[in-house]
């Protein structure tokens, strides 16, 4: 009955999104084995799930597919696990000395739900204030895939990105607002093809209504080009 009980509790967990850490959940050994190794393990994992599910896998579409997964989690979209692959935020003096806010927005957002491993796809917006340093643009768009290539939880990935930056930034002045669309509710269970979740994490400055507003007021700009 006490296995029961945790099972239940484990559904409801995914079922409803909760996030229990800000940090993403990883064993002590999770990078003893090499990234050959891991593929080669999850070959074989894809291919027992596939033979389960009746399969037939000597089929020329099928036959390649264990080795294509299992090479797509560990070199793609799972790449972020992997201290190696974290980006550099290249940072420098703001010599310009401009003091307002810096906003990137509709950064493009491809990362995979940690209960049922389906798609999270949607856009971040990203912005700071200088006290000091600027960071390269491009580095900005790299930390949200960086943090994005893994399984996640989006309220996580949200804080992930702003404390990163933090960190690299010298500064607590960091925002992070995401609109996502999940396929674990777009595509299965409640299966709302329609509906999308947006969070955000504000530091430093960004508690500050006027700020805040400000940032959101940026980012709801319609862009043209």
């Amino acid at each position: 009955m006490k296995i029961d009980n945790n099972i239940d509790n484990t559904d409801a967990i995914g079922e409803n999104h909760i996030s229990t850490n800000h940090d993403t959940p990883l064993r002590d050994d999770a990078f003893e084995l090499s990234d050959t190794d891991k593929i080669d393990s999850i070959k074989k994992d894809v291919t027992n799930i596939l033979q389960t599910l009746g399969l037939d896998l000597t089929d020329d579409s099928l036959k390649g597919t264990p080795n294509r997964v299992a090479k797509m989690f560990v070199n793609e979209i799972f790449g972020g696990l992997h201290p190696d692959k974290k980006p550099k935020a290249s940072t420098f003096d703001n010599k310009y000395q401009y003091g307002e806010m810096l906003v990137e927005k509709n950064i493009t957002v491809y990362s995979t739900c940690e209960h049922h491993l389906l798609p999270i796809v949607g856009r971040a917006h990203v912005a700071y204030i200088s006290n000091g340093t600027v960071v390269g643009l491009s580095k900005m768009n790299r930390i949200v895939d960086y943090y994005a290539k893994r399984p996640q939880v989006q309220e996580r990935l949200t804080i992930q990105i702003v404390k990163e930056l933090q960190k690299a930034l010298g500064t607590d002045d960091v925002a992070c607002v995401i609109d996502a669309k999940h396929l674990c509710v777009n595509s299965r269970g409640i299966r709302d093809i329609e509906s999308s979740t947006v969070t955000s994490e504000f530091g430093g400055q960004f508690k500050k209504k006027a700020t805040r507003r400000e940032f959101l007021d940026y980012i709801n700009l319609e862009t043209k080009f």
